[in-house]
């Protein structure tokens, strides 16, 4: 990989690119010169292998490097291996666990495999931090500790939130911004990228590069995808996530579960559709030009078949339909909500919905291969449904719309 100078496009269709679902830019006229020297960027983005499978509201900040490479900058993906044995505080309200040595090494070596189905490899410079900070010495984190004050680190929400409810805070996670800063230094980054509760940490990076007389990176920040309840940011502690290494008709079915309205949100963060395009589409479906299923079942294609190919994303397309047939599904199909975790058992809201007579008949037709969840056949009548919003398909007729809120949000009195 070279930073030699690209044919790049101009820098206010650059500038264009770049700000496409951005939460905020600090700050685009230093940007704009860097920019204007013609050189390929350093853009650094952090990821901490905290967890060894991604979802989707990992990839958002994914496909904003994908934009900076498509410009022909140089994109640095940094594994925190050092910094995850410290831990990101970041809208933590108690002191987040370290991650062991082998933790941290058996997760990092998941990510390249599934980061690469979005980032062109032979554009992507993978670097990992314990390079450069498990070689300095007690001395050298002194000297880099004396560049911020614990009034500065204060000033951090979650930092704030904890010290005034007189919740635990450890003097090691006052060491995570730092480290994360000095990445920046060490590796003389132009540009730093990273969700909206990282924001503390990029300006980290500014100053610090500042403090040791380099020329100050910008910052992007990306908003935190919605999970498909629509509501929370996509979590697997919520159960609201899409794993990109799911299956291809988990993937398409969830896709398809989600709102009309959520699902523009989707199209702006996460497809390669262009702006203008997807403005076409929106306009299209409000004007009944579109139905909004096609409009959702080309997102939940595209989408699939990223990660899983124009095969298997047909594949998963065509089943779901099979279920779902074109204008099978209403839209005025009854909604219940559950209350408990009891509730969302099959044979109870089945039941308690009206779709059945009795818990038993439920039991039967789920034995029977008569329930589909999300366009996925459901037989297992123990089983309680995550925590979500489902469409659900009883025999040929029969359909649900089923609300399963988190244990602490009950949806009803």
């Amino acid at each position: 990989m070279t930073e030699e100078k690209t044919n790049m496009p101009d820098v206010d269709e650059q500038l264009a690119l770049i700000r496409r679902g951005a939460a905020e830019l600090i700050d685009e006229d230093s940007l704009r010169a860097k920019l204007k020297r013609g050189k390929p960027l350093r853009v650094k983005v952090g990821f901490d292998p905290t967890a060894p499978d991604l979802h989707l509201g990992h990839t958002v900040v994914m496909h904003k490097m994908r934009h900076f490479q498509e410009l022909g900058h140089t994109i640095i993906f940094l594994i925190g291996d050092f910094t995850g044995r410290i831990g990101d505080p970041s809208g933590r309200s108690e002191t987040r666990p370290p991650l062991t040595e082998e933790d941290v090494k058996a997760n990092a070596a998941t990510y390249a495999k599934q980061v690469f189905k979005i980032l062109d490899p032979q554009k992507t410079l993978v670097e990992f931090n314990s390079r450069w900070l498990g070689a300095m010495s007690a001395a050298d984190f002194i000297r880099l500790a004396s560049s911020c004050t614990v009034a500065r680190m204060m000033e951090r929400d979650d930092f704030e939130k904890r010290f005034r409810e007189r919740r635990p805070i450890s003097i090691h996670e006052f060491l995570y911004p730092l480290c994360q800063g000095y990445d920046s230094v060490a590796l003389e980054a132009d540009v730093e990228m990273g969700g909206t509760d990282q924001k503390f940490n990029l300006i980290m990076g500014r100053a610090l590069q500042s403090h040791y007389g380099k020329e100050s990176q910008c910052v992007l920040t990306m908003p935190l995808l919605e999970g498909t309840d629509g509501v929370r940011k996509m979590s697997k502690s919520y159960g609201n996530y899409i794993g990109i290494d799911e299956p291809a008709s988990e993937i398409f079915g969830k896709l398809m579960a989600i709102s009309d309205n959520l699902m523009w949100r989707y199209y702006e963060l996460l497809s390669s559709q262009s702006l203008e395009r997807i403005a076409a589409l929106k306009a299209d479906v409000a004007e009944n030009r579109l139905h909004p299923k096609l409009a959702k079942e080309n997102l939940a294609h595209e989408i699939t078949s990223r990660y899983h190919g124009q095969n298997a994303a047909n594949e998963a397309r065509r089943a779901f339909n099979a279920v779902f047939a074109d204008g099978a599904v209403p839209e005025d199909m009854p909604e219940f909500s559950c209350r408990t975790e009891d509730d969302a058992l099959p044979p109870v809201f089945l039941a308690a919905a009206g779709l059945v007579k009795s818990r038993g008949e439920a039991r039967r037709l789920i034995r029977e291969g008569a329930l589909f969840v999300d366009g996925e056949r459901w037989e297992d009548e123990t089983a309680p449904l995550p925590e979500g919003k489902h469409v659900l398909k009883l025999g040929k007729k029969r359909f649900l719309r089923l609300v399963v809120p988190s244990p602490a949000a009950p949806s009803r009195p």
